[in-house]
């Protein structure tokens, strides 16, 4: 496949996952006016070579992260992307957030860790059948203590550590998230509609963040480059 055939290739291909739909005018935030063609239909469009040139960029970014062992989380707390984070984050052998953000938890870890550690020892007490000396109650309420515990931490189970670069789906949905890595000077990755602020994501791809196709396709692209340099790195790992 010659060069031109590729670019015509991966434009067909954005264009059918809808990358190119921003949101309605009406609803813009001016600061991404230098990504932005104009509008059809309602909504802003998206200039496609600028979001393939920043998407590259990326997808360079992750993989050189993932060449130096670094931990990488993957944020999506939406309807929209939720199977799609955890599908590429595990993909990548990567950590993820797809329910709920938890205020604080990269601000507040050292709290976080331990309500992890919780769930962890909850886990032991229920599968190992040490709950015998529990009342029918208390099994009851520890049930759904882990239950709770597992949905809010079931992607970063493992993680043992503050992530050394977070990928988000949606800026505005998880805006707090995107403010804790600002303050902790954690770099970012993130889908910015036209309804987003790209200053504050180092790394903005700009895209159209409310099409399950687009985030599939973005997602799917930097999950394969993180996957590529750790084959490289360590060819025998069993993947998740």
């Amino acid at each position: 496949m010659n060069l031109e055939s590729s670019k015509q290739d991966l434009a067909h291909q954005y264009l059918k996952s809808s990358v190119q739909y921003g949101h309605s005018p009406k609803e813009w935030n001016p600061k991404m006016a230098p990504y932005l063609l104009g509008e059809a239909k309602g909504h802003h469009i998206f200039d496609l070579v600028k979001t393939a040139k920043l998407l590259k960029l990326a997808g360079n970014v992750a993989a050189s992260f993932a060449k130096k062992g670094k931990t990488i989380l993957f944020v999506g707390s939406n309807k929209i992307s939720s199977s799609a984070v955890a599908k590429y984050a595990i993909r990548s052998e990567s950590f993820y957030i797809n329910y709920r953000w938890l205020g604080g938890l990269l601000t507040n870890w050292e709290t976080i860790q331990k309500r992890m550690e919780r769930m962890k020892a909850l886990e032991n007490v229920l599968a190992f059948g040490n709950e015998e000396k529990l009342t029918k109650k208390e099994k009851s309420e520890q049930r759904k203590e882990l239950e709770k515990l597992r949905y809010l931490f079931q992607g970063i189970n493992h993680m043992k550590s503050l992530p050394d670069l977070v990928i988000f789906t949606n800026q505005n949905k998880d805006y707090n998230a995107v403010y804790e890595c600002l303050r902790l000077g954690i770099p970012s990755i993130c889908i910015v509609d036209s309804n987003s602020n790209p200053d504050l994501i180092p790394y903005p791809i700009p895209a159209n963040d409310d099409s399950v196709a687009s985030i599939h396709l973005i997602l799917g692209h930097l999950a394969d480059k993180i996957s590529e340099q750790k084959a490289i790195v360590s060819p025998l790992k069993s993947p998740i």
